[in-house]
């Protein structure tokens, strides 16, 4: 599996690491989460914008970024706008999107931003190039939270994701059966080569994901989420190091 060094976190190696998310709607709101955060035991923090009230207003995004780095000096910070048609809190066009997440890079203070896979080819390989040149990762992400597509497909995305250059291939699905997790799982281990080795993340959701979340390392997932007081998806929790998605 590729690694991806970001800070002096080396995702890809080991056990998946764990992502932490904040969402609160206001700059207060979103300084009280990182606080509580400071001394949890988590490797990356992810801020999910798509939360915040203000985010269509670019000088209030960076200045709650920045208060949000003065407080978590130490761990690298994602920047995530999930889209409404991807489970996200709020709708932007393309051009929005682009601009805030393009904002974001020129800021330095973010270390990653989350693009989503579908949101139109060339804008994603330009904003992908455009954060490489700032020395920002980016993780590529794509959301089903209604079923689990067929592994050709879920393969057909990840590859995608490499061609338009993801430093790391994200996909959240919703299995219906245990089935689902299996084969993904399954499809996902036996892939792991033809898909150039990156370091790829994913995870499924409600009753059946406990396989996905519990034995991402053995199965080639470099990262998984937990939460604290809030949960951005269904089972995730992180009390410590070892309560972690279940």
């Amino acid at each position: 599996m590729k690694t991806v060094t970001v800070r002096d976190l080396v995702v890809g190696e080991g056990a998946p690491k764990i992502i932490v998310s904040l969402m609160g709607k206001t700059i207060t709101d979103v300084k009280s989460e990182a606080l509580a955060y400071r001394e949890a035991d988590f490797d990356i923090l992810e801020w999910r914008v798509d939360h915040f009230a203000n985010v269509t207003t670019a000088e209030s995004v960076l200045e709650a970024a920045g208060a949000i780095r003065e407080i978590i000096t130490d761990k690298p910070l994602l920047f995530t706008f999930r889209s409404a048609k991807e489970g996200g809190e709020q709708a932007l066009t393309t051009g929005q999107y682009i601009a805030l997440n393009r904002a974001a890079v020129d800021s330095g203070l973010v270390d990653m931003i989350d693009l989503e896979l579908f949101t139109g080819d060339d804008e994603v390989k330009a904003t992908v190039d455009y954060a490489h040149q700032h020395n920002v990762a980016v993780i590529m992400s794509n959301h089903d939270f209604h079923k689990t597509p067929a592994a050709e497909e879920i393969v057909q995305r990840l590859r995608k994701m490499q061609e338009l250059g993801a430093d790391i291939p994200k996909i959240a699905v919703m299995p219906q059966t245990k089935a689902d997790v299996l084969d993904l799982t399954y499809r996902h281990c036996r892939n792991a080569g033809a898909l150039c080795g990156s370091s790829d993340y994913y995870h499924v959701d409600v009753e059946n994901r406990v396989i996905s979340r519990l034995a991402g390392e053995v199965f080639g997932s470099a990262a998984t989420f937990g939460a604290g007081e809030k949960s951005i998806c269904a089972g995730t929790n992180i009390g410590s190091r070892f309560c972690v998605p279940y």
